[in-house]
């Protein structure tokens, strides 16, 4: 039996953010077409809910950006709580770029019906601030997990993957 290599946890990838964009995307947009005479009216804020998850991402970066630096004056980050950040900014980049492929699909959707259907136009508006709000926890996500790097490593420690 061959040795088990040390696992490590990578930085997050664009290619992956953009393949379940992309999935999620296309499942979206295929439900819709089927089931869009289905569905109540989406409200306006519906994808908003997403920017509570940023705002969460982005006062944990302030607050961990110091610590991970070793600024003077804040307290070294436990690694424990350090790992479970990690992990939440992973998971809300991905969910973000799941968000806005779903969001895409649904707005793929609707454009070529924005003049003719009054539902259309106003879902058009829902899905365009859900957009939005995906965008923010992509880029909320990415900061957090940036800035939860180790500074004594290497800005890309492992090139095999």
């Amino acid at each position: 039996m061959a040795p088990r290599q040390a696992e490590h946890l990578t930085f997050t990838k664009p290619r992956h953010l953009i393949a379940g964009g992309l999935a999620a995307a296309v499942v979206v947009y295929l439900l819709t077409r089927l089931l869009y005479g289905e569905l109540p009216q989406l409200p306006v804020l519906a994808g908003a809910t997403l920017l509570l998850i940023a705002l969460v991402d982005v006062l944990l970066a302030l607050n961990m950006r110091p610590r991970v630096k070793r600024k003077p004056g804040t307290e070294p980050v436990d690694g424990l709580t350090a790992a479970r950040a990690v992990a939440l900014a992973k998971a809300s980049s991905l969910a973000g770029a799941i968000m806005a492929g779903a969001w895409i699909g649904l707005i793929a959707y609707l454009l070529p019906l924005y003049g003719r259907v009054e539902a259309a136009r106003a879902d058009t508006a829902s899905a365009v601030v859900g957009l939005i709000s995906s965008g923010a926890l992509i880029a909320a996500g990415l900061w957090l997990e940036n800035c939860l790097r180790n500074p004594d490593e290497p800005e890309e420690p492992y090139e095999d993957e």
